[in-house]
C-alpha cells in the first residue's frame, strides 16, 4: 500500500498547482524558442563552449565561476549530446523554477491566486530573465537559490506567528545558500545584505540553535570550494581584480545603474515590483526583505558591478507587489472571486510589452531582421553592452553566437594539410576560452587544444611541445617570427555578425624557439 502525502493547507495546494502551470508554460516556451533558433542557424553562445569544457574537467572550483555550472554542463552534454535545445534545457528549467518560487513566495507572504498570478506573469515576461534562461548559464539558477533562502526565512516567521515554531527551516536556508555560493560566489554579497537587514530588524530569527545549524551547513557545503581557491592561490580574486584594472566591464554611475533596473525588467513591471518594495518596507515582519534589496542594490552600485547582478533578487519584490495589488483592489469582483486573471489590464500590458521587446532578449529573428527591427524600434545602441568591447552590428549577447563554425572549419582544413607525423605532435592554441572551447566541442577529433585564458591555463599545456601549432591570433607576423622558426598565414576569419575581436588570423607556426612548458606561467591571463 502506497501512502501519498499531500499538503494539508488547501491554499498551499492551489498555490503549488498554479505555480506548476506557470513554470511548465515557461519551460515549454524556452524549448520551442531554442528549436526555432536552431532553424534560424543561431549558434552556441561563447560561454557555453567553456562551461562544457569545464564539465569535462570537474573540480570544486574554477577561475571565473563556481562548480555547479560545470556539473550542469556535464549533465546536459551527457543527456543531450550536441543538441542546442538539450544543452540549454537545465537553464530553462532553472528559469521555470524562478517563476514557481515566485508563486510560492506570494503565497507565503499571505497572497492568494490574484497576487500569485500577477507576480508570476511579471517574472515570466521580464526581458532579462528571458535572456538569461535561454542559454547555458549559471545566472539562470541564481534566483532559485536566493529565493529558496528567503522562502525558508518567511516560513520560519509564518510558523512562529501561527504559534507553531519550526526553526528547522534554517536547514533549507543553509542548503540553498551553500549551493548558491557554489553556483556563483557573488551570492555572498546578497547574504551580507540579508544579514545586515536581519541584524537591524529581525535579530529574533538568529536566536535559535537551528540558525547556527543552517549557517554551519552552508559553510560545510562551500568549504571544498574555498579549499580549492586556497590551493590554487585565489584565482577568482585575481580574475576579478584584473577585470577591474583593465576596465573590462562598463561602470555606471548610481542613477544610470538604477535606471537600467527598470529597463532590464521591463518598465511596465515596475508597477508591480516598486509597490512590492514599498509593501515590504511598510510591514514590520517583512521589512528585512525590503532592506535586503536596498542594501544589495547600494552595494552593487558602490562596487560598480554589472547592472544585471541585481536581477536575481527581484522575484521577492514581484511576489510582494502581487500582494500589494491584491490588497489595494481587494473589493474588486475578480479579486473577491479569487480569479487567476484578476488584473487583466496589468497582465495584458506585461505580456504585450514583453512580446514587443522579445527579439531584443531572445533570438527569434534572423540577424539581418534583428538589425532592421532594432533600428526601427531604436532599442539598441553599442553603449548598451555590459562590457566595453566593441560588438559590431549585434549586441555582444548575440554576436558571441557567430563565427565559431567558420573558425573550426578553417582549423580543420589547416590540420588536415599536415603530414601524419605533424598531426601527431600538433596542438591548437586558442586566444581565449571561446575559441578553444569551440574547437574541442565542434571538432573533438582534432589535436590537443590549449589556451592561457582562465581555467584553460590551469589545465596546462598538456603535451604541446610547440613544434607544430595552429593558432588563432592577431599578433603581427613580425612578433611571431621572434618566437617561431616558421610562420605561415592560413586565413582570416571575418564573420560579419561575430564580435570584431574574433576577426582573427589562423596561422600555422612551426619550431617554437623556447619550449611551451617553461613559458607557461607567462601565458596566463585571467579576465
Amino acid at each position: 500500500m502506497t501512502t501519498i502525502v499531500r499538503p494539508a493547507d488547501p491554499e498551499l495546494r492551489a498555490a503549488l498547482r498554479l505555480a506548476a502551470i506557470f513554470a511548465a508554460a515557461l519551460f515549454l516556451f524556452h524549448l520551442l524558442a531554442n528549436l526555432w533558433q536552431t532553424h534560424l542557424t543561431w549558434g552556441y553562445f561563447r560561454d557555453e563552449f567553456y562551461y562544457i569544457a569545464c564539465g569535462r574537467h570537474l573540480a570544486w572550483g574554477y577561475v571565473d565561476h563556481g562548480p555547479l555550472v560545470a556539473i550542469q554542463a556535464r549533465l546536459a552534454e551527457t543527456l543531450f549530446g550536441h543538441s542546442l535545445m538539450g544543452i540549454r534545457a537545465l537553464s530553462a528549467l532553472a528559469g521555470s523554477a524562478r517563476v514557481f518560487l515566485t508563486g510560492l513566495l506570494a503565497w507565503s507572504l499571505g497572497g492568494r491566486r490574484p497576487s500569485q498570478s500577477l507576480a508570476m506573469f511579471a517574472v515570466a515576461t521580464a526581458p532579462q530573465y528571458l535572456a538569461l534562461d535561454g542559454f547555458l548559464s549559471m545566472n539562470s539558477a541564481e534566483s532559485l537559490f536566493w529565493m529558496s533562502a528567503l522562502l525558508a526565512l518567511i516560513l520560519i516567521i509564518r510558523a512562529s506567528e501561527a504559534g507553531k515554531p519550526n526553526p528547522r527551516w534554517w536547514l533549507l536556508f543553509g542548503a540553498a545558500s551553500g549551493l548558491g555560493l557554489l553556483n556563483k560566489p557573488s551570492m555572498a554579497f546578497f547574504l551580507v545584505a540579508l544579514l545586515a537587514a536581519i541584524l537591524l530588524t529581525r535579530r529574533d530569527l538568529l536566536r535559535t540553535p537551528w540558525a547556527l545549524a543552517g549557517i554551519a551547513l552552508m559553510l560545510a557545503i562551500v568549504a571544498p570550494y574555498l579549499h580549492w581557491q586556497i590551493a590554487n592561490h585565489w584565482p577568482t580574486w585575481e580574475f576579478l581584480n584584473n577585470g577591474r584594472i583593465q576596465h573590462k566591464n562598463k561602470s555606471l554611475a548610481p542613477i544610470p545603474f538604477l535606471l537600467t533596473q527598470f529597463a532590464n525588467l521591463d518598465p511596465a513591471s515596475a508597477l508591480v515590483w516598486v509597490p512590492g518594495l514599498v509593501f515590504l518596507l511598510r510591514r514590520k515582519p517583512w521589512r528585512f526583505l525590503g532592506l535586503t534589496y536596498i542594501f544589495f542594490l547600494l552595494g552593487m552600485m558602490v562596487l560598480h558591478a554589472k547592472d544585471y547582478y541585481v536581477v536575481p533578487i527581484y522575484p521577492i519584490l514581484f511576489a510582494a507587489g502581487g500582494l500589494a495589488w491584491e490588497q489595494r483592489f481587494a473589493h474588486r469582483r475578480l479579486v473577491m472571486e479569487n480569479r487567476t486573471f484578476a488584473f487583466p489590464a496589468a497582465i495584458a500590458t506585461l505580456v504585450l510589452i514583453s512580446l514587443a521587446v522579445l527579439p531584443m532578449d531572445t533570438p527569434i529573428l534572423t540577424p539581418a531582421a534583428w538589425v532592421h527591427y532594432a533600428a526601427v524600434t531604436h532599442r539598441y545602441n553599442a553603449g548598451s553592452n555590459s562590457e566595453s568591447a566593441d560588438s559590431g552590428p549585434l549586441p555582444q549577447f548575440y554576436a558571441d553566437r557567430f563565427g565559431w563554425q567558420e573558425e573550426v572549419d578553417a582549423i580543420t582544413r589547416a590540420y588536415n594539410s599536415l603530414t601524419p607525423q605533424e598531426q601527431a605532435e600538433a596542438c591548437i592554441w586558442g586566444s581565449n576560452y571561446g575559441e578553444a572551447g569551440a574547437v574541442q566541442f565542434l571538432a573533438p577529433h582534432l589535436s590537443t587544444v590549449i589556451s592561457g585564458h582562465n581555467n584553460y591555463f590551469l589545465w596546462g599545456p598538456h603535451n604541446c611541445t610547440g613544434q607544430v601549432i595552429i593558432s588563432m591570433t592577431n599578433t603581427p607576423a613580425e612578433e611571431l617570427q621572434q618566437e617561431y622558426h616558421q610562420v605561415a598565414f592560413i586565413t582570416h576569419l571575418h564573420n560579419p555578425w561575430s564580435m570584431p575581436n574574433e576577426h582573427r588570423n589562423i596561422v600555422l607556426l612551426r619550431g617554437r624557439i623556447a619550449p611551451v612548458a617553461p613559458d607557461w606561467p607567462e601565458i596566463k591571463h585571467y579576465d
